[in-house]
């Protein structure tokens, strides 16, 4: 039994049942609220169509009101609110074709993907799973509601969504819900890159990543990863010794199935800096790191580390590249002990301060306790006609 909810979910269902419609936290949240966890999301499934929904709330938006969702802005929160509904025809593999409006709560449990996902919170409190939730989070195992291929058919997603509930709450996949995944593999291809690089990632920077082993990288679609290696010889396990970011889960990726990371539709600053960081040595002391640091920048080299960690197994390389970042030693133009104007006053014009610059810092990488202003000037005095040439 939950009775605490927040004040802007407990106002938004006591509004529609005050209307004479049924109201009810439905999905995620009610998940997270049994496993003690703080929901992100609250989601309420009502009676109500979206039009009834609009007329009682003064801050709505129409987010997907042909399918029966609005969101409505309440009290600092954005809960989404979708009337019962069951789902038929799936021809893009995503979308429902025709969405039917249903009295019934049970109905609209049916439709969802995973019975942990598929509980709702009635007004007294007390857990409504017509469909064994509460028996699967206490065994943590993830089961497809109903026929489990028909879920995977209706959205391909879901195979990933399976594979990352388990990595994210180290569940099990029930074993008939394992067999439809493998498959039915192949639904993936008709879903977008984007949507598969958004789910892949919350699997790969969840604390246990090996739970999504069948999946990764075997039924992605070829063109996003080509990599030809089986799911049994990628030890995913060693992403979890790695930091719980997308940059250096997607690097560590990567290095243990030669995954590209330009094919993939991700933040062009995570490609770039993977790719980068792939190429680069072993970062496995302070000078090598601070060089690195120096040509490449920080992102690249978190990659690096990230990319010779999965491949050992250890913490050994980003363990170097944080020591690097602590000690205090100069890598970069603003770690040096002068500025573009105090060569600008030394008499140097235009691309020489540039050039210059980049010398000292080459410099004082090698050679940090000369990074002192005087003494750096006089390095610019002794070497400025080598220096200069190079502009």
């Amino acid at each position: 039994m939950i009775d605490i909810l927040p004040q802007a979910v407990q106002a938004c269902c006591d509004t529609l049942r005050a209307a004479g419609y049924a109201a009810f936290p439905v999905g995620g949240c009610v998940r997270d609220l049994l496993l003690g966890r703080t929901p992100g999301d609250w989601d309420i499934t009502t009676a109500a169509p979206p039009e009834a929904v609009m007329a009682r709330f003064s801050r709505t938006v129409p987010t997907g009101i042909r399918h029966g969702t609005v969101t409505v802005l309440l009290d600092g929160m954005a809960l989404e609110v979708t009337t019962f509904r069951r789902e038929t025809g799936y021809a893009d593999g995503r979308h429902p074709d025709h969405v039917i409006f249903i009295p019934s709560l049970e109905g609209d449990l049916a439709r969802r993907d995973f019975t942990i996902n598929a509980m709702a919170l009635g007004a007294d409190g007390q857990i409504i799973d017509p469909f064994g939730g509460q028996g699967d989070l206490a065994t943590r195992r993830i089961r497809a509601v109903g026929e489990p291929a028909l879920r995977f058919r209706e959205d391909g997603l879901r195979i990933l969504r399976a594979a990352r509930f388990a990595a994210q709450l180290d569940f099990i996949i029930e074993p008939d819900t394992a067999a439809a995944m493998r498959a039915l593999a192949d639904r993936l291809e008709a879903v977008s890159g984007e949507r598969i690089c958004a789910e892949l990632e919350k699997l790969i920077t969840a604390p246990h990543p090996e739970r999504g082993g069948p999946l990764v990288p075997d039924g992605l679609p070829e063109r996003l990863f080509p990599t030809g290696k089986s799911a049994g010889s990628v030890p995913l396990a060693r992403l979890a010794l790695l930091e719980p970011d997308g940059l250096c889960r997607w690097a560590g990726l990567a290095a243990l199935t030669g995954l590209s990371p330009t094919r993939l539709p991700m933040e062009k600053r995570v490609v770039r800096a993977v790719e980068l960081g792939l190429t680069l040595p072993p970062l496995d002391g302070e000078l090598v790191c601070l060089h690195a640091l120096r040509a490449c920048g920080v992102d690249a080299c978190r990659a690096a580390t990230a990319a010779w960690d999965a491949r050992t197994g250890t913490k050994k390389h980003s363990t170097a590249l944080r020591a690097a970042l602590c000690s205090g030693m100069p890598w970069k133009l603003a770690d040096l002990d002068l500025t573009g104007r105090d060569l600008l006053r030394a008499g140097l014009r235009g691309p020489e301060i540039g050039a210059a610059l980049s010398a000292l810092l080459d410099h004082v990488v090698e050679h940090p306790e000369d990074n002192r202003r005087t003494h750096l000037l006089t390095l610019v005095t002794q070497q400025r006609k080598i220096w200069t040439n190079r502009a």
